[in-house]
Protein backbone atom coordinates (compact mmCIF):
# COMPACT_ATOMS: atom_id res chain seq x y z
CA UNK A 1 0.00 0.00 0.00
CA UNK A 2 1.34 3.46 -0.94
CA UNK A 3 1.75 5.92 1.92
CA UNK A 4 1.15 9.67 1.89
CA UNK A 5 3.38 10.16 4.93
CA UNK A 6 6.12 8.10 6.59
CA UNK A 7 8.06 8.93 9.72
CA UNK A 8 11.19 6.95 10.51
CA UNK A 9 12.61 7.04 14.02
CA UNK A 10 11.47 10.61 14.67
CA UNK A 11 12.82 12.01 17.94
CA UNK A 12 12.28 15.48 19.37
CA UNK A 13 13.74 16.92 22.56
CA UNK A 14 13.02 20.15 24.38
CA UNK A 15 15.89 20.59 26.82
CA UNK A 16 15.94 17.52 29.03
CA UNK A 17 12.40 16.52 28.02
CA UNK A 18 11.96 14.01 25.18
CA UNK A 19 8.67 14.81 23.46
CA UNK A 20 9.00 12.05 20.85
CA UNK A 21 11.22 8.99 20.96
CA UNK A 22 11.95 7.08 17.75
CA UNK A 23 8.39 7.28 16.42
CA UNK A 24 7.90 5.47 13.10
CA UNK A 25 4.55 5.63 11.33
CA UNK A 26 3.17 4.80 7.89
CA UNK A 27 0.03 6.72 6.96
CA UNK A 28 -1.67 5.15 3.93
CA UNK A 29 -3.07 7.12 1.01
CA UNK A 30 -6.83 7.69 1.01
CA UNK A 31 -7.25 6.69 4.63
CA UNK A 32 -8.35 8.30 7.88
CA UNK A 33 -5.54 7.71 10.35
CA UNK A 34 -6.33 8.17 14.03
CA UNK A 35 -3.45 9.72 15.97
CA UNK A 36 -4.30 8.91 19.58
CA UNK A 37 -2.79 9.30 23.00
CA UNK A 38 -3.28 10.88 26.43
CA UNK A 39 -2.56 14.57 26.99
CA UNK A 40 1.16 15.24 26.79
CA UNK A 41 1.91 12.06 24.85
CA UNK A 42 3.65 13.85 21.97
CA UNK A 43 0.87 14.03 19.36
CA UNK A 44 0.97 17.81 18.97
CA UNK A 45 4.76 17.77 18.61
CA UNK A 46 4.48 15.21 15.81
CA UNK A 47 1.80 17.29 14.06
CA UNK A 48 4.03 20.38 14.30
CA UNK A 49 6.90 18.44 12.75
CA UNK A 50 4.68 17.34 9.84
CA UNK A 51 3.64 20.99 9.35
CA UNK A 52 7.32 22.07 9.57
CA UNK A 53 6.56 24.38 12.48
CA UNK A 54 9.38 22.58 14.25
CA UNK A 55 11.87 19.93 13.14
CA UNK A 56 13.00 16.57 14.50
CA UNK A 57 16.32 16.18 16.25
CA UNK A 58 16.67 12.68 14.80
CA UNK A 59 14.83 10.63 12.22
CA UNK A 60 13.26 11.42 8.86
CA UNK A 61 9.86 12.33 7.47
CA UNK A 62 8.76 11.50 3.92
CA UNK A 63 5.79 13.04 2.11
CA UNK A 64 4.41 11.12 -0.85
CA UNK A 65 7.71 9.29 -1.22
CA UNK A 66 10.01 12.34 -1.01
CA UNK A 67 11.81 13.88 1.97
CA UNK A 68 9.52 16.41 3.62
CA UNK A 69 10.45 19.98 2.68
CA UNK A 70 8.99 23.47 2.25
CA UNK A 71 7.24 22.72 -1.04
CA UNK A 72 4.95 20.24 0.75
CA UNK A 73 3.46 22.92 3.02
CA UNK A 74 0.97 23.86 0.29
CA UNK A 75 -0.12 20.21 0.03
CA UNK A 76 -1.17 20.02 3.69
CA UNK A 77 -4.28 21.41 5.37
CA UNK A 78 -4.11 21.78 9.14
CA UNK A 79 -7.01 22.43 11.50
CA UNK A 80 -5.40 22.97 14.93
CA UNK A 81 -7.16 22.39 18.22
CA UNK A 82 -6.46 26.02 19.16
CA UNK A 83 -8.22 28.05 16.49
CA UNK A 84 -6.53 31.03 14.87
CA UNK A 85 -9.12 33.32 13.25
CA UNK A 86 -8.90 37.09 13.60
CA UNK A 87 -11.98 38.05 15.60
CA UNK A 88 -12.35 41.62 14.32
CA UNK A 89 -12.20 40.69 10.61
CA UNK A 90 -15.26 39.89 8.54
CA UNK A 91 -15.76 36.22 7.66
CA UNK A 92 -15.53 36.62 3.88
CA UNK A 93 -12.57 38.99 4.01
CA UNK A 94 -10.65 36.64 6.29
CA UNK A 95 -11.50 33.51 4.30
CA UNK A 96 -10.29 35.18 1.10
CA UNK A 97 -7.07 36.27 2.77
CA UNK A 98 -6.30 32.81 4.15
CA UNK A 99 -7.21 31.13 0.86
CA UNK A 100 -4.73 33.33 -1.01
CA UNK A 101 -2.05 32.43 1.52
CA UNK A 102 -2.65 28.84 0.41
CA UNK A 103 -1.81 29.81 -3.17
CA UNK A 104 -5.28 30.37 -4.63
CA UNK A 105 -6.00 33.39 -6.81
CA UNK A 106 -8.66 35.78 -5.55
CA UNK A 107 -11.16 34.72 -8.22
CA UNK A 108 -10.54 31.01 -7.62
CA UNK A 109 -10.79 31.51 -3.87
CA UNK A 110 -14.13 33.31 -4.25
CA UNK A 111 -15.46 30.51 -6.43
CA UNK A 112 -14.41 27.78 -4.00
CA UNK A 113 -15.63 29.72 -0.97
CA UNK A 114 -19.05 30.18 -2.55
CA UNK A 115 -19.23 26.42 -3.10
CA UNK A 116 -18.38 25.64 0.52
CA UNK A 117 -20.50 28.41 2.04
CA UNK A 118 -23.50 27.17 0.04
CA UNK A 119 -22.71 23.55 0.88
CA UNK A 120 -22.63 24.25 4.62
CA UNK A 121 -25.55 26.71 4.35
CA UNK A 122 -23.65 29.69 5.73
CA UNK A 123 -23.85 32.10 2.79
CA UNK A 124 -25.33 34.86 4.94
CA UNK A 125 -22.27 34.88 7.22
CA UNK A 126 -19.98 36.54 4.66
CA UNK A 127 -20.15 40.04 6.17
CA UNK A 128 -20.32 38.99 9.81
CA UNK A 129 -17.30 39.47 12.04
CA UNK A 130 -15.74 36.38 13.61
CA UNK A 131 -16.48 37.79 17.08
CA UNK A 132 -20.19 37.69 16.23
CA UNK A 133 -20.08 33.93 15.64
CA UNK A 134 -20.46 31.13 18.15
CA UNK A 135 -17.56 28.75 18.66
CA UNK A 136 -19.23 26.17 16.42
CA UNK A 137 -19.95 28.72 13.69
CA UNK A 138 -16.32 29.89 13.73
CA UNK A 139 -15.27 26.26 13.57
CA UNK A 140 -17.13 25.85 10.28
CA UNK A 141 -15.17 28.75 8.80
CA UNK A 142 -11.91 27.25 10.01
CA UNK A 143 -12.86 23.89 8.50
CA UNK A 144 -13.58 25.49 5.12
CA UNK A 145 -10.28 27.37 5.11
CA UNK A 146 -8.45 24.14 5.95
CA UNK A 147 -9.87 22.12 3.04
CA UNK A 148 -10.32 24.90 0.47
CA UNK A 149 -7.08 24.34 -1.48
CA UNK A 150 -7.69 20.59 -1.92
CA UNK A 151 -4.61 19.43 0.01
CA UNK A 152 -3.33 15.89 -0.36
CA UNK A 153 -3.01 15.54 3.41
CA UNK A 154 -5.47 16.95 5.95
CA UNK A 155 -4.68 17.10 9.65
CA UNK A 156 -7.67 17.56 11.96
CA UNK A 157 -6.94 18.12 15.65
CA UNK A 158 -10.19 17.74 17.66
CA UNK A 159 -12.30 18.92 14.68
CA UNK A 160 -15.64 18.48 16.47
CA UNK A 161 -14.80 20.77 19.39
CA UNK A 162 -17.55 23.37 19.77
CA UNK A 163 -20.05 21.58 17.54
CA UNK A 164 -23.51 20.45 18.56
CA UNK A 165 -24.36 16.84 17.53
CA UNK A 166 -26.09 17.90 14.30
CA UNK A 167 -23.20 20.01 13.01
CA UNK A 168 -20.64 17.46 14.24
CA UNK A 169 -22.42 14.89 12.08
CA UNK A 170 -22.33 17.26 9.08
CA UNK A 171 -18.57 17.74 9.42
CA UNK A 172 -18.08 14.01 9.95
CA UNK A 173 -19.83 13.33 6.64
CA UNK A 174 -17.69 15.97 4.92
CA UNK A 175 -14.51 14.34 6.26
CA UNK A 176 -15.63 10.96 4.90
CA UNK A 177 -16.38 12.49 1.50
CA UNK A 178 -12.98 14.17 1.41
CA UNK A 179 -11.40 10.76 2.06
CA UNK A 180 -13.54 9.17 -0.67
CA UNK A 181 -12.45 11.89 -3.12
CA UNK A 182 -8.80 11.07 -2.55
CA UNK A 183 -7.59 13.02 0.48
CA UNK A 184 -5.54 11.37 3.20
CA UNK A 185 -6.43 12.42 6.74
CA UNK A 186 -4.70 12.43 10.11
CA UNK A 187 -7.38 12.63 12.78
CA UNK A 188 -6.35 13.46 16.34
CA UNK A 189 -9.01 13.23 19.03
CA UNK A 190 -9.89 12.02 22.50
CA UNK A 191 -13.40 11.07 21.36
CA UNK A 192 -13.15 7.34 20.85
CA UNK A 193 -16.64 7.10 19.37
CA UNK A 194 -15.39 9.31 16.51
CA UNK A 195 -12.43 6.98 16.04
CA UNK A 196 -14.84 4.05 15.69
CA UNK A 197 -16.90 5.93 13.10
CA UNK A 198 -14.11 7.39 11.00
CA UNK A 199 -10.71 5.75 11.30
CA UNK A 200 -9.30 3.02 9.09
CA UNK A 201 -5.95 2.93 10.89
CA UNK A 202 -4.74 4.17 14.27
CA UNK A 203 -1.52 4.84 16.15
CA UNK A 204 -1.35 5.24 19.92
CA UNK A 205 1.42 7.39 21.38
CA UNK A 206 2.10 7.38 25.12
CA UNK A 207 4.97 8.90 27.05
CA UNK A 208 6.62 10.00 23.79
CA UNK A 209 6.65 6.52 22.24
CA UNK A 210 4.43 4.71 19.79
CA UNK A 211 2.95 1.75 21.64
CA UNK A 212 0.38 0.55 19.12
CA UNK A 213 -0.42 1.02 15.44
CA UNK A 214 -2.13 -0.72 12.56
CA UNK A 215 -5.42 -1.23 10.85
CA UNK A 216 -8.19 -0.71 13.41
CA UNK A 217 -10.08 -3.87 12.45
CA UNK A 218 -6.90 -5.97 12.80
CA UNK A 219 -6.08 -4.42 16.18
CA UNK A 220 -9.57 -5.21 17.43
CA UNK A 221 -9.16 -8.84 16.43
CA UNK A 222 -5.84 -8.98 18.28
CA UNK A 223 -7.42 -7.61 21.46
CA UNK A 224 -10.54 -9.76 21.47
CA UNK A 225 -10.82 -12.25 24.35
CA UNK A 226 -13.09 -14.90 22.76
CA UNK A 227 -16.09 -13.88 24.85
CA UNK A 228 -19.54 -14.44 23.35
CA UNK A 229 -22.81 -12.83 24.32
CA UNK A 230 -25.62 -15.37 24.17
CA UNK A 231 -29.37 -15.00 24.53
CA UNK A 232 -31.73 -17.96 24.70
CA UNK A 233 -35.46 -18.46 24.98
CA UNK A 234 -35.89 -21.50 27.24
CA UNK A 235 -38.38 -22.63 29.88
CA UNK A 236 -35.96 -24.35 32.27
CA UNK A 237 -33.29 -21.68 32.09
CA UNK A 238 -31.78 -22.23 35.52
CA UNK A 239 -31.23 -25.93 34.89
CA UNK A 240 -29.68 -25.24 31.49
CA UNK A 241 -27.49 -22.53 32.98
CA UNK A 242 -26.13 -24.94 35.58
CA UNK A 243 -25.44 -27.47 32.85
CA UNK A 244 -23.59 -24.78 30.87
CA UNK A 245 -21.52 -23.76 33.89
CA UNK A 246 -20.40 -27.36 34.28
CA UNK A 247 -19.24 -27.48 30.67
CA UNK A 248 -18.11 -23.94 29.81
CA UNK A 249 -16.56 -20.85 31.34
CA UNK A 250 -19.50 -18.55 32.05
CA UNK A 251 -18.42 -14.99 32.91
CA UNK A 252 -21.93 -13.49 33.41
CA UNK A 253 -25.47 -14.81 33.51
CA UNK A 254 -29.08 -13.81 34.16
CA UNK A 255 -32.44 -15.56 33.76
CA UNK A 256 -35.81 -13.86 33.46
CA UNK A 257 -38.43 -16.57 34.27
CA UNK A 258 -41.32 -14.31 33.24
CA UNK A 259 -40.05 -14.09 29.67
CA UNK A 260 -38.11 -17.38 29.77
CA UNK A 261 -35.06 -15.41 28.70
CA UNK A 262 -31.57 -16.62 29.57
CA UNK A 263 -28.65 -14.27 28.89
CA UNK A 264 -25.02 -15.06 29.56
CA UNK A 265 -21.44 -14.51 28.44
CA UNK A 266 -19.04 -17.35 27.95
CA UNK A 267 -15.39 -17.56 27.05
CA UNK A 268 -14.18 -20.25 24.71
CA UNK A 269 -11.74 -20.77 21.86
CA UNK A 270 -13.09 -19.45 18.57
CA UNK A 271 -12.76 -22.92 17.05
CA UNK A 272 -15.34 -24.22 19.53
CA UNK A 273 -18.02 -21.63 18.81
CA UNK A 274 -19.81 -23.69 16.15
CA UNK A 275 -19.91 -26.72 18.45
CA UNK A 276 -21.33 -24.64 21.30
CA UNK A 277 -23.87 -23.10 18.96
CA UNK A 278 -25.03 -26.55 17.85
CA UNK A 279 -25.18 -27.71 21.48
CA UNK A 280 -27.42 -24.80 22.44
CA UNK A 281 -29.63 -25.09 19.35
CA UNK A 282 -30.70 -28.56 20.50
CA UNK A 283 -31.87 -27.19 23.87
CA UNK A 284 -33.32 -23.71 23.27
CA UNK A 285 -34.32 -21.05 20.79
CA UNK A 286 -31.28 -18.87 20.16
CA UNK A 287 -31.96 -15.17 19.69
CA UNK A 288 -28.39 -13.95 20.12
CA UNK A 289 -24.94 -15.46 19.70
CA UNK A 290 -22.40 -12.70 19.12
CA UNK A 291 -18.68 -12.47 19.76
CA UNK A 292 -17.81 -9.31 21.70
CA UNK A 293 -15.15 -7.15 20.05
CA UNK A 294 -13.39 -4.55 22.22
CA UNK A 295 -14.08 -0.90 21.44
CA UNK A 296 -11.37 1.60 20.54
CA UNK A 297 -11.87 3.14 23.99
CA UNK A 298 -11.27 -0.21 25.72
CA UNK A 299 -8.15 -0.83 23.64
CA UNK A 300 -6.86 2.67 24.39
CA UNK A 301 -7.27 2.25 28.16
CA UNK A 302 -5.92 -1.30 28.28
CA UNK A 303 -2.83 -0.49 26.21
CA UNK A 304 -1.95 2.66 28.17
CA UNK A 305 -2.46 0.90 31.51
CA UNK A 306 -0.25 -1.99 30.41
CA UNK A 307 2.46 0.44 29.31
CA UNK A 308 2.27 2.25 32.68
CA UNK A 309 2.37 -1.01 34.64
CA UNK A 310 5.50 -2.12 32.78
CA UNK A 311 7.26 1.24 33.02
Amino acid sequence: MNNILVTQGVTKRFGEHTALKKVSLEIPNNSIYGLLGPNGAGKTTLIRIINQITFPDDGEVFFDGAPLDARHIAMIGYLPEERGLYKSMKVGEQALYLAQLKGLSKSEAKQRLKYWFDRLEIGDWWNKKIQELSKGMAQKIQFIVTVLHDPKLLIFDEPFSGFDPINANIIKDEILQLRDKGASIIFSTHRMESVEELCDHIALIHQSEKILDGKLSDIKKTYKSNIYEVGLEVEKGEALLQDLKDKFQITYSSFNPTENQLDFKLQLPSSDSSDVLAYLADRANINQFVETIPSANEIFIRTVQTKDANA
